[in-house]
């Protein structure tokens, strides 16, 4: 039988990852202000509701009450972000076409999970794997955008609250998978926490003050 979580471990797994989710607010809040969507990336707000209701299926499957909230959460902030960089996008053609794609993913892994996989536990296995890759490519996929912060020494294009986040959430995610013994969610986490220490480390190596002190030497 899995040991029962700490109240205080499931409520820091709460607050980091609503906290992670929250920084979306700022796109929104950029969206509705300039009434476009110039320099917002689509593709996060998608990726990221396929995640939080890959893992709501996990959680009720599992009837774990933390993922349950948190996803459900989630994927609800993630279908308002799409809903209005849609609204605002000049490209609607190609968002609803990636949004469609996401539905028929969605509804090809409910046919598979919940009609072709009866057993309880094999369709808890699979969608727990399936959640976990999903959720570890997510935190590797950022590695591009490090190199570039390498090459041209710059952090301009990181967001320091969501570094921070990220990396609270995945630790709290990690100790609460240690507590429950399920590797399918501790292990995804661990990538987070190690891109996050990386990401804080070029922060320090490379202050977003600097580009500020190079501009005079360049003009």
């Amino acid at each position: 039988m899995e040991p029962p979580p700490l109240p205080l471990l499931s409520g820091a797994c709460v607050a980091c990852t609503l906290g992670m989710f929250a920084t979306g607010l700022t796109d929104l809040r950029q969206m509705f202000r300039t009434r476009s969507v110039e320099n917002i990336q689509f593709l996060p707000f998608l990726t990221t509701d396929v995640n939080n209701l890959s893992w709501l299926s996990y959680g009720c499957l599992k009837q774990d009450w933390t993922l349950i909230t948190v996803n459900a959460i989630g994927a609800a902030l993630q279908t308002l972000y799409i809903l209005v960089y849609l609204y605002f996008s000049p490209e609607k053609r190609r968002v609803l076409l990636q949004s469609v794609a996401l539905l028929g993913v969605l509804t090809l892994g409910f046919c598979y999970f919940n009609l072709l996989t009866p057993d309880v536990d094999v369709r808890l296995a699979h969608l727990g794997l399936f959640c976990s890759v999903f959720t570890i490519s997510m935190y590797l996929s950022p590695l591009a955008v490090l190199a570039k912060v390498i090459r041209t020494r710059s952090t301009r294009c990181l967001s320091f609250p969501l570094t921070v986040a990220t990396f609270l959430a995945s630790a709290s995610w990690t100790l609460y998978g240690l507590q429950l013994n399920d590797l399918y969610i501790m292990v995804p986490n661990v990538p987070g926490i190690v891109t996050s220490i990386l990401r804080l480390w070029l922060f320090w190596q490379f202050p977003p003050d600097q580009d500020k002190l190079y501009k005079p030497l360049q003009a």
